[in-house]
């Protein structure tokens, strides 16, 4: 079948049928089909965030519970979040232009002396499939990187990875330079790597250690739950 007359069938689609036909093709990591499927629900007056919600985020939310599950492997997410990223390439523009809401914010990054980045580019888009902004400030990143992102950025997030045991002490010095100048309370701080355990990230005083990128999405938002209904509940 050419595209063409894939383009047609999504096109004959009602909302509700294409809205589920976007969830297995995000799935699938068809990109084409994800950004195509995005232009029809524009074309037939969606608002840019209800897309974003309803059919990137809720297919992605399969995506990483069955991740979570181990019934999707890292090589098939990686697929969906690049649909999904065709997708966002779309939308991005027309959020911004329409002031529409968002989960969180997330600045991440993998420590100095350590220069593995999967785990953290999936975590960054997965975390992008659930409605956050994020902003990756890639590897090798010294305290002062962390501390310029964190004061530029301004996000709810902070997230570090390692994946060397030599090198996730650094995250500790972090934390307790963030501690040192009295901003630690202002952000969530998440941690992750192969190395690490939840002991770990208690012991240096992370807010949670993540297992995997699912569970990144998960923790990140039950944090933000709380932290707007604490919000709520001191106007």
């Amino acid at each position: 079948m050419n595209d063409e007359d894939d383009d047609l069938i999504l096109a004959d689609l009602p909302d509700d049928e294409l809205v589920q036909q976007m969830f297995d093709d995000l799935y699938d990591g068809l990109r084409d089909e994800i950004e195509e499927a995005v232009h029809i629900l524009l074309d037939r007056g969606w608002e840019p965030y209800n897309i974003l919600t309803e059919a990137l985020v809720g297919g992605m939310t399969i995506v990483g519970k069955d991740f979570r599950d181990g019934i999707l492997f890292v090589p098939e997410v990686l697929l969906a979040a690049n649909a999904m990223k065709g997708g966002m390439a779309i939308l991005k523009p027309l959020l911004a232009e329409t002031g529409a809401p968002r989960v969180g914010k997330m600045v991440i990054g993998t420590v100095k002396g350590d220069i593995h980045d999967i785990g953290k580019n999936l975590v960054s888009m997965m975390m992008e499939g659930a409605g956050f902004e994020v902003v990756d400030i890639g590897i090798n990143n010294a305290v002062e990187k962390y501390l310029d992102a964190l004061e530029s950025e301004k996000p709810d997030i902070l997230g570090m990875s390692a994946l060397l045991t030599t090198t996730m002490p650094y995250m500790k010095v972090v934390i307790d330079t963030m501690a040192e100048k009295g901003i630690r309370d202002d952000y969530i701080v998440l941690v992750g790597g192969a190395p690490l355990n939840e002991e770990f990230g208690r012991a240096i005083g992370a807010d949670a250690y993540c297992r995997d990128a699912a569970v990144a999405v998960e923790t990140a938002k039950t944090f933000m739950a709380r932290r707007h209904n604490s919000m709520a509940t001191a106007v």
